[in-house]
């Protein structure tokens, strides 16, 4: 009976561990020249399984309610920064941990680029890498509890 009891709350206690590897959530991103915060970004699975995430709130000490995508060349172009739409089809590749094929837009210079999200660290962080061609960065941002 003990036995049966330890398993039970064992399982109880890892679920929300094996939930975190996803990137589902809301995370933090971080200038990558001056180390400071610049936004929160939540990112939620549709009906479909893909993800899309948005800009929930900018933490940047320049910014402003009014901001607008002026570099955005798409539907977002001239869209206010707050609750922009940044991460657009990414799905999860069969048999890892991995989510692909969709993009991230870069509303600084309004680029979308190939996406690919990779939570780490027992999902507590999540590699965000955008490439264009051979060329591309990783970004760390982290989970915000």
């Amino acid at each position: 009976m003990n036995k049966a009891l330890a398993a039970i709350i064992f399982v109880v206690t890892s679920a929300p561990s094996w939930a975190q590897m996803t990137p589902e959530g809301l995370w933090r991103n971080v200038d990558d020249k001056t180390g400071e915060a610049k936004a929160e970004i939540r990112i939620k699975a549709n009906g479909a399984g893909v993800l899309n995430g948005t800009i929930e709130k900018r933490l940047t000490k320049d910014a402003k309610p009014e901001d607008v995508c002026k570099e955005c060349d798409d539907d977002r172009k001239d869209k206010p920064l707050l609750g922009l739409e940044i991460i657009r089809g990414a799905k999860k590749a069969e048999g890892k941990d991995v989510w692909e094929g969709g993009k991230i837009l870069d509303p600084e210079n309004g680029r979308n680029y190939t996406l690919r999200l990779t939570p780490t660290e027992g999902g507590k962080k999540l590699e965000v890498r955008g490439s264009f061609g051979p060329f591309g960065r990783t970004q760390t941002w982290t989970r915000v509890q």
